[in-house]
């Protein structure tokens, strides 16, 4: 993960925090805010999915590099400016150990670099980024190319969760590094509890679940019951409001008790109907409010009235 881009070079997050957002400055309550999420630039991904190849191939990425371009350049036109851009995961397409992956990643840190230096930067690793079945290894190349794959930060009261979601999906080959997810976030909720923060929202990658709790394992879209039980419950406790995922490349999502599981669609590849996308949330103190803009509406207007209004609500 990455904060806010200086000198062309990004500030990655270190010892499990951002220094971009101070704890000491960020812990209180401040009125109302507002961040972009975007999820799956996955440079390569559309012309491996066209070719029907989405292990070996992409080897092109132009589409993907207009389209990301294009939501910077949306961003970067906002004012009042977001607290934060994050990108929930699946930076690029080529796996650990694959071709054109450091080509994929370089052309992604350079259309990055021109986000706007006063939106720090958040971002999240996917089972792209670091495999299906993670290893110390593509972990360590992902928090030296990106910065941790975990931690935590606080912006006006409200505490944010960065999780590593392929923990959750298939840690035989790191289970010591799941382990110490586990424990540092068992901490993180119990300051989230002992706080009373305005609110605690968590970003992964892997969805809990597409739209309810209870729906079968999809093997790859969704967490196993089993662990998305696990987690959700643990975050009602803590008070969680809200789950922000990418990685189903569609508008996705459902509520648990009083737990919002929000998946969004993608920058780049899309596999329905929805249009290459960024999604506005909007933090008021006591609702959680999102929405979710293709990249040319958000482009040529800009966020709505109504959504603009409880920005500036104090």
């Amino acid at each position: 993960m990455s904060t806010a881009q200086a000198g062309g070079v990004f500030h990655r997050a270190r010892s499990r925090t951002l220094d971009a957002f101070p704890a000491e400055k960020e812990g209180e309550w401040k009125g109302p805010f507002y961040f972009i999420l975007g999820t799956d630039p996955q440079f390569g991904l559309m012309k491996a999915w066209s070719t029907g190849d989405c292990d070996n191939g992409g080897d092109e990425w132009g589409q993907e590099i207009r389209l990301t371009e294009q939501a910077v350049q949306a961003i970067n036109k906002l004012n009042p400016k977001p607290k934060f851009f994050v990108l929930c995961g699946d930076l690029i397409h080529a796996m650990p150990g694959k071709p054109w992956r450091k080509e994929q990643t370089e052309d992604l840190q350079r259309v990055l670099r021109t986000v706007d230096r006063a939106i720090p930067l958040v971002l999240v690793s996917g089972n792209h980024d670091i495999g299906n079945v993670p290893t110390a290894e593509t972990v360590e190349e992902f928090c030296q190319t990106w910065g941790d794959d975990y931690f935590s930060f606080w912006v006006g009261g409200v505490l944010f969760l960065v999780l590593n979601s392929q923990f959750y999906e298939n840690p035989s080959k790191c289970p010591g590094l799941k382990q110490a997810q586990d424990q540092w976030l068992d901490e993180q909720l119990s300051i989230a509890r002992q706080r009373n923060c305005q609110h605690a929202i968590v970003f992964q990658h892997i969805p809990l679940f597409l739209e309810s709790i209870d729906e079968d394992d999809d093997y790859y879209f969704n967490l196993s019951k089993p662990a998305r039980k696990r987690l959700a419950d643990k975050f009602i406790h803590a008070g969680v409001k809200a789950v922000f995922s990418g990685h189903y490349h569609r508008n996705a999502g459902g509520t648990y008790q009083n737990l919002d599981m929000v998946v969004s669609s993608a920058i780049g590849c899309q596999l329905g109907l929805d249009p290459h996308g960024l999604r506005v949330v909007v933090v008021t103190a006591d609702r959680i409010v999102h929405r979710y803009y293709s990249l040319d509406e958000l482009s040529e207007k800009g966020i709505e009235d109504d959504l603009m209004d409880l920005i500036k609500k104090k």
